[in-house]
């Protein structure tokens, strides 16, 4: 293993980027689609007829996209959007690191779509209540009161589908895409250690999963702020009295 890793050391290390980077791309457009997905699903039935049918109409659309894609196997998925797309286009194939981005993010969408949903649900029903109640339309309400609570609710899902996406670009070697593992398998068909290089990539997987995730667990502690904390003021104190309080708290 170590006289594979010194060897193949510099292809190891451009599949390991290739996967960090359809990984952490794919999640973040996954997650922006399943934003767009979870507040247009959110959306109030609209009075008008007209306007009702094409809320309809977008929801059977949506559903049936959540559905599919989280239905069937990303490999499966893989095959069908790239030779889909050279049947659609006389032969001619797209680019695999576009098709991997592509591939990986949709996918990531329809899981993100229900993730989202779920976070915005999760919301009281009074933070909607009182944002309406100052005037504030759906889409401002979404933007400035719901999201930024769901965002931090979701956010160990969201890290979550991160970690699976490391391990699920695996799958796009179907396509020829020169992830971790394709790198991998032309390594077995160079030196014939085919036990000793699954070993190591296995290794290294590992090592980038466990290192992500204790990032991710970093920063949501940090975005938990400090446990420790004094509750400054009183109903019956005035502003200057206030103040000074908080001024001391400074100082100390």
């Amino acid at each position: 293993m170590i006289e594979i890793l010194k060897e193949y050391f510099i292809d190891i290390l451009r599949g390991v980027g290739y996967t960090m980077l359809v990984a952490l791309i794919g999640t973040i457009v996954g997650l922006f689609i399943g934003i767009l997905i979870g507040i247009y699903r959110t959306i109030p039935t609209p009075k008008n007829k007209v306007a009702r049918v094409f809320k309809k109409i977008g929801d059977v659309i949506l559903s049936a996209y959540v559905e599919v894609f989280r239905g069937t196997p990303m490999m499966v998925q893989a095959m069908v959007i790239f030779w889909g797309v050279a049947l659609l286009n006389n032969g001619s194939t797209m680019d695999v690191t576009i098709s991997g981005l592509i591939i990986v993010s949709i996918n990531t969408g329809a899981y993100m779509a229900e993730i989202v949903r779920g976070g915005i649900i999760s919301i009281d029903k009074g933070q909607f209540e009182g944002a309406h109640a100052i005037g504030m339309g759906h889409g401002k309400t979404m933007l400035y009161v719901v999201m930024p609570q769901a965002l931090r609710n979701i956010l160990p899902s969201v890290s979550n589908e991160f970690i699976i996406n490391i391990k699920d670009t695996s799958v796009l070697n179907v396509i020829g895409f020169t992830e971790l593992f394709f790198v991998a398998k032309d390594i077995v068909k160079q030196t014939y250690q085919t036990f000793q290089t699954y070993l190591l990539v296995a290794i290294v997987y590992f090592i980038l999963t466990f290192g992500i995730s204790m990032l991710l667990r970093l920063i949501e502690r940090k975005m938990d702020g400090n446990k420790n904390y004094k509750v400054l003021g009183s109903q019956n104190m005035d502003a200057e009295s206030f103040a000074k309080q908080v001024e001391a708290s400074n100082e100390k």
